[in-house]
């Protein structure tokens, strides 16, 4: 199943990769935009489609021959985050991108992981008067936050 996916009357699920790195919070958007400069991570009508985690803590203990060098007492780095994206399953284009978050990454050894995994992907199906949609129940977030306080909204 996970090689060729299938089908409901409203989704496909694809085979795709999912990558995954952690990052220091502040790093994030210098990774994500060379990422996007090498692909512009589409799912259907939108774009930069990623998930990012909240903030966690980091644990590790450098070694000898690290660049911090080596430590007796573990390390936590706190504001660490976790980012995910989906690929197509196309291994050319995998190392590009994994290559991309290396370089663009601040640590001696990031952590990327890629899964294999099916994903969802509507067909496109006219659910204008679906009542569970966004738009025929609460509305827009961003709208709503520009709304409540317009200093806020980006």
């Amino acid at each position: 199943m996970i090689e060729r996916g299938f089908e409901t009357t409203s989704v496909r699920m694809t085979p795709l990769l999912l990558v995954t790195f952690q990052a220091p919070g502040a790093d994030v958007d210098r990774i994500m935009e060379a990422v996007t400069a090498i692909t512009p991570l589409p799912m259907g009508k939108y774009d930069s489609n990623a998930y990012q985690s909240a903030s966690g803590i980091e644990r590790y203990r450098p070694l000898e021959g690290a660049a911090a060098g080596a430590e007796r007492d573990l390390r936590r780095r706190p504001g660490t985050v976790e980012i995910s994206f989906e690929l197509p399953d196309d291994e050319e284009l995998a190392a590009r991108v994994v290559e991309a978050i290396f370089q663009a990454h601040s640590y001696e050894e990031p952590v990327i992981r890629i899964q294999r995994i099916l994903a969802s992907r509507s067909k496109g199906l006219d659910d204008r008067a679906n009542p569970n949609r966004w738009w025929n129940t609460t509305g827009d977030w961003k709208t709503q936050a520009r709304d409540a306080d317009p200093a806020a909204a980006p």
